[in-house]
């Protein structure tokens, strides 16, 4: 009988050292912030219930600092108007520091959510006097 690769009782097989000895996964800083960039983009997604694109809102930048498992991200979007500003960020913030929680494993500390411009509809957009 043989036992499966790796295990303890398997013949000319290394067996692995315990999980907390085997190291860690890093995840550099500009990895995280292109995953919270996607978050971004998904987060006014699901807010404004178009894609950015079609609401001619700009890409989302982003920067993050990776630290001991943990993580402080900078946002700055476009935000469609007219909008609740305050409500619009805190649900933004909120989806992005679960999407990138989830998707890195790591412990978002800190997130700053900046507006860098606020984008008409094409209603207001139409209805503006030239």
């Amino acid at each position: 009988m043989s036992s499966a690769p790796g295990s303890p009782g398997g013949r000319g097989t290394n067996t692995l050292p315990p999980p907390a000895r085997r190291g860690a996964t890093l995840i550099p800083d500009t990895v995280v912030a292109l995953i919270t960039v996607r978050a971004a983009r998904e987060a006014l997604t699901r807010h404004a219930g178009a894609s950015t694109a079609r609401l001619g809102l700009g890409t989302p930048r982003a920067t993050a600092s990776v630290h001991e498992g943990s993580a402080r991200l900078d946002v700055s979007l476009d935000l469609p108007y007219p909008v609740d500003i305050a409500q619009a960020g805190g649900e933004i913030r909120h989806y992005i520091t679960e999407r990138v929680s989830h998707l890195t494993g790591l412990r978002v500390d800190d997130i700053t959510v900046s507006v860098h411009r606020l984008v008409p509809g094409e209603s207001l957009r139409r209805r503006r006097v030239h």
